[in-house]
């Protein structure tokens, strides 16, 4: 199973980049040829175009709800996200309704997308760190993603 592991963030603006640090961490641990493990800051339409030809997709990012504390991990479906995932203007599209374009356009999609987002405290401020109730999370998410790619 062709399986990407994909980073979604901003390496710039403090707990956007989790995502990034939970890949850097997954490269560190697996070598595994049927596993891609790359990193983003793109959504909507420009997300569409690197989950073509997957047949599984673990997309790892920070999300804001307002419903969890800091640190929390979500796991969700492209079904159960509410909202848009990287998008980047008023002019981009939800995640679902970029694979929704995207199957019917006929694309090689994934049959599986799995979305693992650490509630993040900061995404607005301008830093290289993640705030210590993010980064305490990062092992946590990078053992969940193993976990992903085991089953």
């Amino acid at each position: 199973m062709k399986t990407l592991v994909l980073g979604l963030g901003n390496s710039i603006l403090t707990d956007d980049a989790v995502g990034f640090a939970v890949v850097e961490e997954v490269r560190r641990r697996i070598d595994r040829e049927d596993v891609t493990l790359s990193q983003a800051s793109v959504g909507g339409l420009g997300l569409l175009e690197l989950v073509v030809g997957y047949d599984r997709v673990i997309i790892l990012d920070a999300i804001q709800t307002g419903l969890a504390a800091p640190g929390y991990i979500h796991r969700l479906t492209p079904d159960e996200f509410r909202g848009s995932l990287r998008a980047a203007s008023s002019h981009d599209v939800s995640l679902t309704t970029a694979l929704e374009i995207g199957r019917q356009l006929s694309k090689d999609l994934p049959k599986e997308i799995v979305i693992i987002a650490v509630e993040a405290a900061d995404v607005e401020s301008f830093g290289e760190e993640l705030t210590p109730t993010v980064a305490a999370t990062v092992p946590e998410v990078v053992e969940l993603t193993l976990q992903e790619l085991d089953r």
